[in-house]
């Protein structure tokens, strides 16, 4: 495995910049794109999968964190509170206590549960710069999260489902986890609620981990402060550890914010809380998958799916008129023409492209091109009707090689 921070760099995905600060790193082009096929990919998984997306404030009143709990466990990793308009806010370290304002906002009956909330949203770290690095831990995330609400006796069938949703999405991506973790509470006092809780919770990790058939170690000292986690680890080119996804099971958070249904008796009952995230935050998972992939990404997520490559200008209208109508079909393309190079100059520069179709004097009066994998398999005279159709089946289908 390469570092990502240099390979991102060179390849023009992310870039930093003294004036933005440490740990802010901006999207070039290409890495914008991969970003947002992972965006897209993360959002239909969850649709098809029964969530709801909502969008919510990237700032809360400094009181939304105290009753959560944040503001008196997890303060030194949150930025001061500011003074605006006479509120004191904050940006927010966590999406879970507005998803539970906006699960609150609505009376909620038994036969509506499991609510699954998700959202694709920022979220603020204030880390240290010593444990600041490229993509992997930054201090402005855009996070992948979300959370279930439903019954006691939903908790188990909730939590199995996130996991596989996780692994599965994980196998489409390409992610290899290091391992699987069970992170639980230890001796400190900064996690809260009683032990029944905890133990409860840890529980229904525990027999979703062996129904899954998956290893795992327990852990101490890594739980949230609110409940235990199971946490899906990675390892970096430098064997560093990281986790990508999590699963949570919460009952101090429901109780906090005083949040009920009403279930088949008419009376009022108190929800659990599955927190969720299948790719962690987006900068993580693009950090890893650059490494995982060297920049030779599967077609879906490449930044260029397809270079059309004219051997001359007079095969120049040609090329840009197929790589129109390639982008009309939902495809990234470009052209690189003859003004960029000699043709072999050319196919090295976008050797990581998945597609070259090269348009010459041979294939252009037939509409058809010389195709090129980057494995460096040649297919000549394919249709260029049928190139598009068949570069877009594959990207739908998010096969993993040309």
């Amino acid at each position: 495995m390469q570092d990502h921070r240099r390979l991102g760099r060179e390849l023009g995905l992310f870039d930093t910049d003294v004036l933005m600060g440490a740990g802010l790193p901006y999207w070039l082009p290409d890495g914008a794109a991969i970003r947002h096929a992972l965006e897209d990919y993360v959002r239909e998984l969850e649709r098809q999968a029964g969530y709801q997306h909502v969008y919510s404030p990237v700032l809360g009143k400094r009181e939304l964190y105290e009753i959560s709990g944040h503001w008196s466990h997890y303060r030194d990793g949150m930025y001061p509170s500011m003074s605006v308009g006479g509120e004191e806010v904050v940006l927010r370290p966590s999406m879970c206590p507005h998803h539970a304002l906006i699960f609150r906002s609505r009376a909620h009956s038994y036969r509506e549960l499991p609510l699954r909330m998700a959202e694709l949203g920022g979220q603020f770290r204030s880390e240290l710069s010593g444990v600041l690095g490229g993509l992997t831990r930054v201090r402005a995330m855009q996070l992948n999260d979300a959370h279930i609400f439903c019954t006691p006796d939903q908790a188990a069938s909730e939590v199995e489902a996130a996991l596989a949703m996780i692994r599965d999405a994980h196998e489409v991506m390409g992610i290899e986890p290091a391992r699987y973790r069970l992170s639980l509470p230890g001796s400190s006092g900064k996690y809260v609620g009683s032990q029944e809780m905890w133990d409860q919770a840890t529980g229904i990790l525990a027999s979703a981990l062996a129904s899954a058939g998956l290893e795992y170690d327990a852990q101490e000292h890594e739980a949230a402060f609110y409940g235990p986690k199971i946490d899906v680890q990675i390892a970096d080119c430098g064997e560093r550890e990281a986790s990508i996804a999590t699963v949570q099971v919460d009952f101090f958070q429901p109780e906090r914010f005083e949040l009920s249904y009403t279930g088949a008796d008419g009376a009022k009952h108190r929800p659990v809380m599955v927190h969720r995230s299948v790719v962690g935050s987006l900068e993580r998972a693009v950090a890893h998958l650059i490494e995982r992939h060297a920049g030779a990404f599967p077609p879906w997520l490449a930044p260029v799916q397809l270079v059309v490559l004219p051997i001359t200008d007079a095969d120049r209208p040609q090329g840009e008129a197929l790589a129109r109508r390639a982008i009309a079909a939902g495809l990234r393309a470009k052209v690189a023409g003859p003004d960029e190079g000699t043709l072999g100059a050319r196919i090295r520069a976008n050797r990581l492209v998945p597609y070259q179709a090269v348009l010459g004097a041979a294939e252009a009066p037939a509409g058809a091109v010389a195709l090129r994998l980057r494995d460096g398999t040649q297919v000549p005279g394919v249709a260029q009707h049928d190139l598009i159709d068949r570069i877009g089946r594959q990207v739908a289908a998010r096969d993993s090689r040309p």
